[in-house]
């Protein structure tokens, strides 16, 4: 009589190489083509989306994808502006709020990986606000309307912005990371230097653990309000820094390596593990990129033994 493991063998699960610690860090990436601040950044480290921005002369409408080696140019904003926010992808890419010198923008455009289309404007007109989520389903929250400044949310269906739950503490120049149901406010000003956390259920804001260095106009990366990461900005001096840290849902905790050059007003995107910063001024207005790598993964694979 045959046996069960003659006829269906015995799947072994087995590491494709030995393991090598992980050490987290930053490391230079390719420049922009264009020198900018005050960008909207989605999409993911080897995907990014950057568009809009200030240069030495004006707002700009340019956008650029990376690859994660380098930038090429994109299809432009139909509005030129800076100080906005973005989320999504590469290929389902939101750019909404800004500056236009003056006003401040309530516009929202919709990236397909080529073109930029109008979409539903925002409700409150802001700039320096923060934003997270994807193209149907995004999230836009806080931001300067004057002043004074906003802790309001809006949340985008893929269509039209409608309220969602206000922060406790109005503020801009923030970070925020996560999705439209599971979201995260770190950082900003307003006028004095935050370091309080919040995190958003897809209803309302509750605080969270305090950054260990408050600062605004700093780069945010993560997936939910358990996984987040925070890295550049001013610090309450104000002097540019380029401390970087990891959130696990309760508490910040120190990265031991920093970026290579602090800077702040930059673009960011990407997860807890794989992020970008972009641009900003480091003193003066900057091209260079530089990349988040968080501990590493084994691909685990199965062999069949008979």
């Amino acid at each position: 009589m045959a046996e069960y493991k003659g006829i269906k063998g015995f799947k072994v699960q087995y590491l494709d190489q030995d393991p090598v610690p992980a050490v987290a860090g930053w490391s230079s990436g390719g420049n922009m083509n264009t020198a900018r601040s005050a960008i909207a950044g989605a999409g993911i480290q080897t995907a990014g989306l950057a568009a809009g921005g200030e240069t030495p002369v004006a707002g700009t409408n340019a956008t650029e994808e990376y690859n994660g080696a380098s930038w090429t140019t994109g299809g432009n904003l139909a509005v030129s502006r800076f100080a906005l926010a973005g989320a999504g992808t590469q290929t389902a890419g939101l750019a909404f709020g800004g500056f236009l010198i003056p006003p401040n923008s309530n516009s929202t455009e919709e990236y397909d990986g080529a073109t930029w289309t109008t979409g539903g404007n925002l409700g409150t007109a802001r700039r320096f606000l923060a934003g997270c989520g994807t193209q149907t389903a995004g999230l836009a929250f806080a931001g300067r309307i004057g002043p004074p400044n906003s802790s309001a949310s809006e949340e985008y269906d893929g269509a039209a912005w409608t309220a969602g739950g206000n922060l406790t503490s109005s503020r801009y120049l923030l970070a925020g990371a996560g999705i439209q149901t599971s979201a995260l406010a770190f950082g900003g000003v307003d006028p004095g230097v935050f370091s309080a956390t919040e995190e958003y259920n897809g209803t309302s804001w509750t605080a969270g653990g305090n950054l260990n260095t408050a600062r605004y106009a700093l780069g945010g990366a993560g997936t939910s309000e358990t996984s987040g990461l925070a890295f550049g900005g001013l610090d309450a001096v104000p002097a540019a820094t380029g401390a970087t840290e990891l959130y696990d849902g309760t508490t910040w905790t120190n990265s031991p390596t920093s970026m290579g050059t602090g800077r702040n007003e930059g673009g960011s995107l990407g997860t807890q593990a794989a992020a970008l910063f972009f641009g900003g001024f480091a003193p003066t207005r900057t091209t260079a990129t530089e990349e988040w790598t968080g501990p590493g993964e084994l691909t685990t694979k199965t062999i069949t033994v008979s």
